[in-house]
């Protein structure tokens, strides 16, 4: 089948998620050095082709599910399921009516419910958000067409994210209000569910005007503190694109933190992480200091960078075409610390793209060189350490493949969501988990029931703070890929009103760790922190 006719259409994030019941055991023998790399299974077209940018995600049944831009009954696209053995079904078929060409991966959240985009079709063409529910057979399922985009409220959405308030976030490649742009400069969007789960309502928070930004084609990510950051792949003060930050509803104010300038990357197309550190890191498709050839013109072959939630910023890695060019996706932190990622072009003796590690000391090991023009995508650690990722083309068909990758890393659990307070419902993720004694919240024992080999019921217990969630099995003690956010739960401030300088008590639970207070939009000075208490003091300027 013929390359899509504009790839740079279709991009994605999704939040990371976990392994399976049917994922097999880790490969044995495997590092960096040696990896053991896997092609699970090509597409023919019938179940989809040119898989999207975005990593697979797995569901509570413990196999993974994806989409496809192109290829199924109607040549729209289709989502996909894939065991870890390799068998590929398609379960939806996109018709154009209810979505065409999925531009980003499937978001899962804890009620089991994947939600997802298409960068087109729908009642306007423009795009659409929907949701899929996997029938019990694990064989098909009901889309719902949960919103058509009309150019004046965003075109053309990328991947979503569940945020801490429970609703969806994301962003549009072009639409909005601006004119600045050809089509307009793209969106920043807000989706509340409604409570049928058939529909809900939309809201604009952002339209980007060029100045400010242009043409996001990455998801959002909402940092530890709270706020929402990405990336533009243009506009800003030199046309390269831009890393903003925009804080939560209802203000939704949008800041930008760097302007590419082209010598420090330009044009990112992947969505930033936060790691373990608290620093974000992404990478850009094209500028840096080194030059590689783009189909017969000479143009920068991308960086990666970091940036502090205060907008400090440095280029880490300038690629040079011998470790790969164009970066084009997100980077995922590994459970050993390390960053790993790939690149769409060059590498090695090869020249077809690469899968990297970047360590935070800032050397970058290339781990495989694809050996044919494939397009590498994002890559997925899944909870028996390996690494999973699908390419644009390649295979049997030259439609697109998913492939597998160990270097050895080990098992761990993943939680869904990642954030709650006392009392939310929490789904485990993992392997070899029936028979598990203890799950605990960085030390604090949770009640739970063990669902399957794959997947454990359980809830935020009081008392726990942010930390590493656990689940003691019968064979070992895995441990979460990422800290669980335990956020704060208010229950009442004494006095309720006064002065500048006036003292207050805050009570309520998961208090501990707290670092700033704010009355009415302005900082307070903490004097006490306990568990289920603040004592803090109000400031010249608070509104109370």
């Amino acid at each position: 089948m013929s390359k899509l006719s504009s790839w740079k259409t279709i991009f994605f994030l999704c939040a990371f998620c976990a392994a399976t019941e049917s994922t097999a055991p880790a490969q044995i023998g495997c590092s960096v050095a040696a990896p053991c790399f896997t092609i699970l299974a090509s597409f023919n077209g019938a179940d989809g082709s040119f898989p999207v940018f975005a990593p697979v995600v797995q569901g509570f049944d413990g196999n993974f599910y994806g989409t496809a831009g192109n290829g199924g009954s109607h040549s729209d696209g289709t989502i996909f399921k894939i065991t870890s053995g390799g068998t590929l079904t398609p379960l939806h078929s996109f018709n154009g009516t209810d979505g065409l060409a999925p531009a980003a991966g499937l978001v899962l959240t804890a009620k089991g419910n994947f939600y997802g985009t298409t960068a087109n079709g729908g009642a306007h063409s423009d795009g659409t958000i929907f949701k899929f529910v996997l029938n019990p057979q694990g064989t098909g399922g009901t889309l719902t067409t949960l919103h058509s985009f009309d150019g004046a409220d965003g075109s053309r959405p990328n991947g979503l994210i569940q945020a801490i308030d429970g609703n969806i976030y994301g962003t549009t490649q072009g639409g909005g209000a601006s004119t600045n742009c050809s089509g307009g400069c793209g969106t920043v969007f807000k989706f509340v569910l409604n409570p049928q789960g058939t529909g809900g309502t939309l809201t604009t928070l952002h339209s980007f005007d060029s100045t400010d930004g242009a043409a996001p084609f990455s998801s959002l990510l909402q940092a530890s503190d709270g706020n929402f950051y990405g990336t533009t792949y243009a506009g800003g003060a030199h046309n390269d694109g831009v890393v903003f930050k925009m804080t939560p509803p209802p203000t939704g104010t949008v800041t930008v933190l760097h302007n590419f300038d082209g010598t420090d990357g330009a044009n990112s197309y992947g969505s930033l992480i936060q790691a373990v550190n608290g620093i974000l890191y992404g990478m850009t498709a094209f500028g840096g200091a080194n030059e590689c050839n783009n189909h017969g013109s000479l143009v920068g072959c991308g960086t990666i960078f970091k940036i502090t939630l205060a907008g400090a910023f440095t280029t880490l890695h300038n690629f040079d075409s011998s470790d790969g060019a164009f970066p084009s996706v997100p980077l995922i932190q590994a459970t050993d610390g390390n960053l790993y990622g790939t690149t769409y072009q060059k590498g090695g003796t090869n020249g077809f793209g690469t899968v990297f590690k970047f360590t935070p000391g800032g050397t970058l090991t290339t781990i495989h060189t694809f050996g044919t023009p494939v397009d590498p995508n994002a890559l997925l650690q899944v909870t028996n350490g390996e690494f999973y990722g699908t390419t644009i083309f390649g295979g049997t068909n030259n439609d697109g493949t998913v492939f597998s990758l160990s270097v050895g890393l080990g098992p761990f659990v993943e939680t869904l969501p990642t954030s709650g307070k006392v009392g939310t419902a929490v789904i485990i993720l993992g392997n070899n988990l029936k028979g598990s004694t203890k799950v605990t919240f960085n030390g604090t024992a949770a009640t739970f029931t063990v669902v399957s080999n794959t997947e454990i019921k359980t809830s935020v217990p009081s008392g726990a703070i942010t930390g590493k969630v656990k689940v003691t099995t019968p064979s070992r003690t895995l441990t979460s890929n990422v800290n669980f956010r335990v956020t704060p739960t208010i229950s009442s401030t004494s006095p309720t009103s006064g002065p500048p300088g006036i003292s207050v008590v805050i009570n309520g639970e998961s208090f501990t760790g707290a670092t700033s207070v704010t009355f009415g939009g302005v900082k307070g000075t903490i004097t006490s922190v306990s568990y289920t208490k603040i004592t803090a003091t109000v400031l010249s300027g608070s509104k109370r």
